[in-house]
């Protein structure tokens, strides 16, 4: 990944006295853009308190594996579940020795076991421990299963010994999680918009018309696009979600300036994603004085705004076009006849109104539709989902200039 943002991470940490730098780390993991919860080991809890952690990430400190509250819901399998990453910072030898022996004897080495998220391990011991042939067995093992290790480094120790060993220090554990993939993304060399947001349009000077979207989905979208090499432009409508690294952002209001800024820009690029929620109508007449409650009822007139994506798709040479549909029912059939009303590449369908997924929540499930297939993207968190989603836009994207291309 190149950036973290809207990415879940589950923080280990262990006993060690590098778990002095750990609340550091939290700090510098929320700035890049992640949300952060924090697992400790019995052992890490005689160096720092549950309590720092608690203060830096915002969030309740996990701890006991055997804490009758939280396993009354399974506890433990919620959070391995909730973690797009899992970093544990510092990593003992003790910690390494017991992941790479399958040991489950705490809720740290029980988080690592049940989750499907990568892992990765910042060391942190003497160097002699380092160098011992167990450890070093251990993280050969580790690593053939999959397992990244960001370190050890060399240098001063706090046994006064000098060598390799020491946790790296937190801006080097940040920029390993966050430096661009070796190998060129599957979106290299385009350029894609995304639209985000809701759009609000004016009642009087005080009052505006919106919906409940967050923004949440369409930066996750925005972030997936630049993570796979794309040079990434967000018209955002107005929203408190802070903006991915390397993303250019366009703050916009109301439905007609986002068209405005989208049709500015949608013949430059290869790529467009509508997320936006626009408001379908304005009001035809907005007063210049805000409207006082002197009657029992209020009747507005209301004008269609225009249709960004059917203008996008409408282009002599318009992009590969993805369209977003929320619908509370008939999912698919709503879907697929918007997809096919717009003459649309590509569209993803969510269900609003519900328990789970939707506006304003973390968690989001995606039904994707194009000519002839589609693909079910199950609840998982909006980054992680957007990952997903970014990816089918890429293969279809391909696809798609590829037997253009051999015409």
């Amino acid at each position: 990944m190149s950036n973290l943002y809207g990415r879940r991470v589950l923080l280990g940490v262990t006993g060690g006295i590098a778990a002095y730098k750990s609340p550091d780390l939290v700090r510098r993991l929320r700035e890049a853009g992640a949300q952060v919860r924090v697992a400790m080991t019995a052992g890490a809890m005689e160096f720092v308190r549950p309590l720092t952690f608690q203060a830096v990430s915002g969030e309740p400190v996990h701890h006991d594996l055997l804490d009758p509250a939280a396993e009354a819901a399974m506890g433990h399998i919620e959070l391995a579940r909730w973690a797009d990453q899992v970093l544990v910072a510092p990593a003992s030898a003790n910690f390494m020795a017991r992941l790479a022996h399958g040991m489950a004897d705490d809720l740290l080495t029980t988080l690592c076991l049940a989750t499907e998220a990568p892992i990765a391990l910042a060391p942190a011991m003497n160097r002699v421990m380092w160098a011992n042939a167990a450890t070093l067995a251990n993280r050969d093992l580790l690593v053939r299963r999959g397992i990244r290790m960001i370190g050890p480094g060399s240098g001063d120790q706090a046994c006064g010994e000098v060598g390799e060993g020491r946790m790296l220090d937190v801006p080097d554990i940040v920029a390993a999680l966050t430096g661009d993939p070796a190998e060129p993304g599957p979106l290299d060399g385009t350029r894609v918009l995304v639209t985000v947001g809701p759009t609000r349009e004016a009642v009087d000077p005080v009052r505006f018309l919106s919906n409940r979207s967050s923004g949440r989905m369409g930066f996750a979208v925005a972030a997936a696009a630049r993570r796979m090499g794309a040079e990434v432009v967000a018209v955002a409508g107005p929203c408190a979600v802070s903006t991915p690294p390397g993303v250019e952002r366009v703050d916009v209001e109301t439905a007609a300036q986002m068209h405005e800024a989208v049709m500015a820009r949608a013949p430059g690029c290869d790529i467009f994603v509508g997320a936006a929620a626009v408001a379908d109508y304005r009001v035809a007449e907005v007063p210049e004085a805000k409207i006082k409650k002197n009657d029992d009822t209020l009747t507005l007139s209301l004008l269609k705004n225009p249709d960004i994506l059917q203008s996008v798709a409408a282009l002599p040479d318009p992009p590969f076009t993805v369209g977003f549909a929320a619908e509370t029912h008939d999912l698919r059939d709503h879907a697929e006849a918007k997809r096919r009303r717009k003459s649309l590449d590509m569209i993803a369908a969510n269900w609003v109104g519900r328990a789970q997924g939707g506006f304003e929540g973390d968690e989001n499930a995606l039904e994707v539709l194009w000519e002839g297939g589609g693909r079910s993207l199950g609840m998982q968190s909006k980054a992680a989902l957007a990952d997903a989603l970014m990816e089918l836009v890429a293969e279809r994207y391909h696809e798609e200039r590829g037997s253009q291309d051999s015409r």
